[in-house]
């Protein structure tokens, strides 16, 4: 497994490399000037120079890609042309708060896509089964970001249950010491806190959640198929064990290992996922920043937050890798 672990990281710096350059030359290629959007009509030609000059866009591009590179390396993504902020902080500020909600909705994912493929499976050739179908198939019918608007609308609007904006109440003194404010509130047992932020987080998180919970019910429901038709399920009924034991004590490990996989790739689109419905509810993480700096040509920020979700996909499939280490024993062995 180390060596294997090592072998992906060397893997990822030609990609990382790769993603890097393909990024720089984009940004510079599509159409816009971020300094045009930084001054008033008419502005003086000196001032303009001046701003081309401060953020390196008077050199040639290959000499912009060597000095960003340089800085990049020692962990600098620039100024942000829109914000007048460092990227790398503004990154560091904010990734906390989509880790934190993909965390969330991954979770909810996982147990809701779970639960609907053990009762589907329970409930095979019944009418259980034909509702969990159904179900799973309105559920992909929809966008997240749809889901995420009928939220505001059914639980924001009509029936007020949930915040519709924000990670937290303005009013409350969180008093942390971290970014990560729904990890370190529950560990600080500071309940009150912890339910707040969850209550801003349950809508976003839901909407984000929904469609990955059908795939994953889908695809272990029809795995667990195939390992309730396998002998040792078979010899387990015969000794008498209940169909409910046997799908979740024997069967759903060995199902598990294939929906891990695509549990895994579909987590990646989750992280690309946040930046509309981080947005739609104005939800202060690196996906909103990511819709803002796209808006304003922040041509370092957008470099930096691309670069952020080429790590954060790769770090996802490490951790692949480790799940499918430990859920089949011939990885460990063999």
């Amino acid at each position: 497994m180390i060596t294997r672990i090592l072998s992906r990281l060397l893997q990822a710096i030609p990609t990382l490399a790769g993603v890097a350059v393909l990024v720089f030359v984009l940004v510079r290629v599509v159409p816009g000037d971020p300094v045009a959007m930084m001054i008033p009509p008419g502005a003086d030609a000196d001032v303009v120079a001046r701003l081309y000059a401060q953020y390196g866009l008077d050199k040639p591009i290959l000499t912009q890609f060597v000095i960003w590179a340089g800085q990049a390396l020692h962990g600098d993504f620039g100024m942000s042309i829109s914000l007048r902020q460092g990227v790398t902080g503004l990154i560091f500020s904010r990734l906390p708060a989509t880790l934190e909600l993909v965390a969330f909705a991954a979770t909810l994912a996982v147990l809701l896509g779970g639960a609907l493929a053990v009762f589907g499976t329970r409930y095979a050739g019944r009418a259980g089964e034909a509702v969990v179908d159904g179900l799973t198939g309105f559920i992909l019918s929809v966008p997240d970001f749809l889901w995420g608007l009928a939220f505001i609308v059914g639980f924001g609007v009509l029936l007020p249950l949930f915040p519709i904006s924000g990670r937290n109440d303005p009013s409350y003194s969180l008093g942390l010491a971290s970014d990560f404010i729904l990890t370190e509130s529950f560990l600080r047992l500071r309940w009150g806190v912890t339910a707040d932020i969850l209550a801003h987080m349950t809508m976003p998180a839901v909407a984000l959640a929904l469609p990955l919970a059908a795939m994953i019910a889908r695809v272990l429901k029809s795995s667990l198929a195939e390992q309730m038709a396998q002998d040792y399920a078979l010899l387990s009924r015969v000794k008498g064990f209940s169909r409910w034991h046997v799908i979740v004590a024997e069967a759903l490990r060995n199902a598990a290992i294939p929906t891990v996989s695509l549990t895994g790739v579909q987590v990646t689109f989750l992280v690309g996922g946040t930046v509309l419905i981080e947005k739609i509810f104005s939800y202060p993480g690196i996906g909103s920043l990511a819709i803002d700096a796209v808006v304003n040509r922040d041509l370092p920020l957008i470099q930096g937050l691309i670069l952020t979700f080429a790590v954060l996909f790769i770090l996802i499939n490490l951790l692949l890798d480790f799940s499918y280490a430990l859920l089949d024993p011939r990885l460990r062995h063999g």
